[in-house]
């Protein structure tokens, strides 16, 4: 099924959750997921959590059919997770979901509705677009998020606002069709890199941020930040379409024309 194939009201839309000790909010990220329009499944990836994250993760794939859940062999990091779970999608959508409730689910329909309308192959959801609620956090990690997506942007030739967004949606045979080699956070740097290089139509969406501080259990640190920038220079410069993607996916030539006014509902 191609984006130009999905009907609006169909369950086609595939939610990859990574979690890694966050037992205590997964149970209402999935509560809330649930409620979301055209879901077809929920996979939670377990990276080897040492609370009691696999038990509730557990109970709740025991109590609806339509959620799956996979443990890691080892702690290996979100990219490694997300990987697990991208494998394990089946829908002509796929976004990723962070079990934390810094992302509201209540945004994914607007975070998909381009896909679904054939406009867009790939829609990421910025905190830094027209504002809806967001909470004021590090102003170091404002600027670390800014200074990489410029560099990202002068090397896709993107004018992209977030690429260090969770919220990332994509038609499920691009994303199943990726080669994804890097590890920790470098997900986000990787996969614009490579999605970049198809020429495909690409949009953003305005979305809300809970954001979370150092206590409350954030767990990116300025390493990341480091190893994004090497993986900026290594997955756009060495890296070409042919070795980003298993079988190239069709991207359509001929779109229908959004209009100006039109909100994504």
């Amino acid at each position: 099924m191609s984006n130009l194939e999905i009907k609006k009201d169909s369950a086609c839309l595939s939610v990859v959750i990574p979690v890694f000790n966050e037992e205590q909010t997964l149970a209402k990220v999935v509560e809330k997921l649930l409620k979301i329009p055209n879901l077809l499944e929920i996979i939670i990836v377990d990276d080897c959590s040492t609370d009691g994250t696999a038990n509730v993760a557990q109970n709740l794939a025991e109590e609806n059919e339509i959620i799956k859940y996979v443990r890691q062999p080892r702690n290996q990091g979100k990219t490694k997770a997300l990987k697990t779970g991208f494998a394990l999608t089946t829908g002509a959508i796929v976004i990723v979901q962070d079990a934390d409730l810094e992302y509201d689910p209540a945004d994914i329909a607007e975070v998909v509705a381009p896909i679904l309308k054939g406009y867009a192959d790939v829609v990421y959801g910025s905190r830094f677009m027209v504002k809806r609620a967001a909470r004021v956090l590090y102003f170091y990690h404002y600027l670390a998020n800014k200074g990489l997506t410029f560099i990202s942007n002068l090397l896709t030739n993107l004018n992209m606002t977030d690429i260090e967004t969770c919220y990332k949606a994509f038609r499920g045979d691009i994303i199943r069709n990726l080669i994804i080699t890097s590890s920790g956070f470098g997900f986000e740097i990787e996969v614009t890199a490579k999605v970049a290089k198809l020429n495909c139509a690409f949009y953003e969406v305005p979305i809300s941020y809970y954001g979370r501080t150092y206590e409350e259990g954030k767990k990116i640190t300025y390493r990341d930040g480091i190893a994004a920038f090497y993986y900026i220079l290594k997955f756009n410069l060495f890296y070409d379409r042919q070795n980003s993607f298993t079988s190239l996916p069709q991207i359509p030539k001929i779109r229908p024309v959004a209009l100006t006014s039109e909100r994504y509902e």
